[in-house]
């Protein structure tokens, strides 16, 4: 079973992806606001966005965009997405505008336990589960009995095996609709389902990366980034 978390990888206005369509004409308008992300590669099922300091990142069908947008669909003519309920349809150079730099980011700051561990109340899907945050871990997990409870039909999801401490158990790889921390709210999480008893719902890395961690003594605050 493939569980490698697909990572999103920047690169620069020189970068041209194979297979893409790719702006190669840079107008004074597309950044003519500080706040704008660009439209500047499509192809099927992915588009590439370019932020306002030139670097520029793939998005993948269903995923969120910086400016919480998300992209419905694309090919290589046009890319169709939603925010606010509403869907629109941008084509080669289009902008999307991001919030004012007024705005604060979503943060949460966590305390530690006794133990060292960070606990938190937060909702899957709008069902309340118990986070622990595990930085070790590659993907965010949790048993099959809490997956039933939440309602996910992890059943549907990639079957395979991972190792533990306790020998090899079943998993099936899912994505999670919302996961949301505090004030974080982050949708399309990558998540293993455990045929094992794990106790709480285990916040990894597929959660983590899409945040910024600073620990303060037996304090964390996560900031989202995108």
């Amino acid at each position: 079973m493939a569980t490698a978390q697909c990572r999103l990888l920047w690169g620069t206005r020189r970068w041209i992806p194979h297979g893409w369509w790719v702006l190669v004409t840079f107008s004074p308008l597309l950044f003519a606001q500080a706040n704008d992300i660009s439209l500047v590669g499509l192809s099927e099922g992915k588009i590439v966005v370019e932020g306002p300091d030139g670097r520029a990142k793939i998005f993948r069908s269903g995923e969120m965009l910086p400016n919480g947008a998300r992209l419905i669909s694309a090919n290589a003519e046009a890319a169709v997405i939603e925010i606010g309920g509403k869907r629109s349809t941008l084509t080669m150079g289009g902008r999307i505008t991001l919030a004012g730099p007024s705005a604060s980011p979503s943060r949460v700051t966590l305390t530690a336990d006794a133990q060292g561990h960070f606990e938190t109340l937060g909702t899957i899907d709008g069902a309340s589960v118990r986070f622990l945050v595990d930085t070790g871990a590659t993907m965010s997990s949790m048993s099959t009995a809490e997956a039933r409870r939440i309602g996910i039909n992890y059943l549907k999801g990639e079957p395979g095996y991972a190792s533990t401490a306790n020998g090899s158990v079943k998993v099936y790889h899912v994505r999670l609709g919302t996961v949301k921390v505090g004030d974080i709210s982050i949708t399309g999480v990558d998540a293993l389902i455990h045929e094992s008893d794990i106790p709480f719902v285990l916040l990894g890395m597929t959660f983590l990366n899409r945040v910024e961690m600073s620990r303060r003594g037996d304090t964390l605050t996560l900031i989202r980034r995108y």
